[in-house]
């Protein structure tokens, strides 16, 4: 056994060696679900575990002849229906989840230049009505200092 192996004295954390933590923090691959759809799908397993634990019971149940066997099957059978709505109600509560809190709001390229072209197509407008209202310009403003922006 090499000292790479956690063998001996050398292998641990106390020998001064830095070795690797008991716990070390991965970051998480998938997002967490929200907490009602987490709730649906804890509940839609259990109801499925039963399920099919009732199923497999009835099926031994019918094997040996045992009078059980055609309780257990009606209730093998309710319990697929019930674990059918199971599963329904998470996909459900999923696409509920998504249609009220939406997706992220990471507009694409596509979206910004639509966007910017809005905005610069409202400003000509703009310009357009006042210069057609005979707007005078004002000559005392902040920027007519700066001689810049004077009318004359």
């Amino acid at each position: 056994m090499s000292s790479d192996e956690g063998g001996g004295a050398r292998g641990g954390l106390g020998a001064g060696g830095a070795g690797r933590g008991l716990w070390v923090e991965e970051p998480a691959r998938l997002r967490r679900m929200p907490d009602s759809v987490r709730t649906s799908a804890v509940r839609a397993v259990l109801i499925v575990a039963v399920t099919l634990t009732q199923a497999t019971i009835a099926f031994f149940l019918t094997l040996t002849g045992s009078w059980l066997a055609l309780p257990m099957g009606l209730g093998a059978i309710a319990g697929t229906i019930v674990a059918t709505w199971g599963v329904l109600d998470v996909l459900i509560t999923r696409q509920t989840w998504n249609q009220r809190h939406g997706v992220l709001s990471e507009p694409s390229s596509t979206a910004r230049s639509r966007r910017r072209e809005a905005r610069r197509a409202s400003r000509t407008a703009r310009t357009a009505r006042e210069t057609a209202a005979g707007r005078i310009p004002r000559e005392d403003g902040p920027l007519a200092a700066s001689g810049r922006y004077s009318t004359r």
